[in-house]
């Protein structure tokens, strides 16, 4: 079933419908998730439709699923250049350059971009988004390469506007933005976070439910090196770390934006934009102001008084002894938990210390050793 869809798709993208092209991809990855031809050709077709931070997330899973399949990093690359991001398409050209040597569209593609990181290193804050605009167009004889050449700007494709599956909401300090992500519930392991250069791609993808992604580009540059995020019982919280101490005046970014304001620390107060007796206040993409010292307080409070149940209480219960206690406490639940295959938590270590601690398991059932 796979198969027919994917060979479907093929002819879609032939015949220019690169709409249905994705669509058809993307019922074919939700058969064969683990294919990562499918991914590099939906990124393809995601470029075709000027969708990069979308070919960047199929791109960089196609990498992840094949770290050898070289026209992924050939789209990758694309992506980034259209999206700006010089820094990571050069670092995407060289990987792929790297696996195919005798490829000359990476010497090409890589010299394109030596060119704009030099032109972009020239810039000066008063003119930081007057660039023009890029597409890939393929080079003569080949469907897989791509060549950047400069373009006249073309008004953005108008998008519906679809209500997101879960809100967020972001903050700045001077070094970073903050982003959080109410979605309440969610395994660490089915949220994958990736930093781009001026990119950021979040993917919450439960089975039985709709994947949820959000992949903006960001306002402003970051270090993606220096990014991380940590996923909570109520919330996903994401830290980008700025490139610049700018003043973002929204998350994404815009053509309308303004410029950015750099922001100056000085003895624990910022400069340049409040005064030292004023709190600094943070930009929202909401019209009305938000207190958020008192939104991460009500936060912090609800995670606290969340009522939970069954295996989640008791781990909530475990947790709480285990951060309150003292190092022999945590030494003997430690001791306790691991020795005893999960089925004894101690607290006291004068008891368990000396001992091997045996497994106990529920009434009715019997601890098996497994052979190797």
């Amino acid at each position: 079933m796979a198969s027919d869809l994917e060979i479907k798709a093929k002819e879609a993208f032939i015949d220019d419908h690169f709409e249905l092209a994705v669509d058809l991809y993307t019922q074919a990855i939700s058969l064969s998730p683990n294919n990562a031809e499918l991914f590099a050709d939906r990124a393809q077709a995601n470029l075709k439709l000027s969708n990069f931070t979308e070919a960047v997330a199929d791109a960089n899973r196609a990498i992840e699923l094949d770290p050898s399949m070289t026209k992924a990093y050939i789209r990758k690359g694309n992506a980034c250049y259209e999206l700006e991001e010089y820094q990571t398409a050069k670092a995407a050209f060289e990987l792929g350059s790297s696996l195919d040597p005798e490829d000359a569209r990476f010497t090409n593609l890589i010299k394109k971009c030596d060119e704009r990181i030099a032109e972009e290193s020239g810039d000066s804050l008063d003119q930081p988004f007057e660039k023009a605009s890029t597409q890939v167009v393929p080079v003569e004889g080949d469907e897989e390469g791509g060549q950047i050449v400069n373009e006249v700007p073309n008004q953005a494709t108008s998008q519906l506007n679809v209500k997101p599956k879960y809100r967020h909401e972001f903050y700045q300090k001077p070094e970073e933005v903050v982003i959080t992500i109410f979605a309440k519930g969610i395994p660490a392991e089915n949220v994958a976070v990736d930093f781009g250069e001026q990119i950021l791609s979040v993917i919450i993808d439960v089975p039985g439910e709709d994947a949820y992604h959000f992949q903006p580009r960001l306002f402003g540059k970051i270090a993606p090196e220096k990014c991380k995020y940590e996923v909570l019982p109520s919330k996903i919280e994401v830290r980008l770390a700025k490139a610049e101490p700018l003043n973002w005046t929204s998350l994404e970014f815009s053509k309308d934006s303004t410029v950015p304001q750099k922001i100056h620390v000085v003895s624990g107060t910022v400069s340049g934009t409040v005064s030292g007796s004023q709190r600094p206040s943070y930009p929202s993409s909401k019209p009305k102001r938000v207190d958020w010292d008192k939104l991460e307080a009500q936060v912090k409070k609800e995670e606290k008084e969340e009522k939970l149940d069954g295996d989640a209480a008791l781990n909530r219960f475990f947790q709480d002894i285990y951060k309150d206690a003292d190092d022999d406490t945590r030494r003997a639940m430690r001791k306790s938990f691991v020795e005893s295959n999960g089925t004894v938590l101690s607290t006291n270590w004068k008891e368990v210390g000396s001992k091997k601690v045996e497994g106990s398991p529920p009434e009715g059932m019997e601890v098996k050793k497994w052979e190797y």
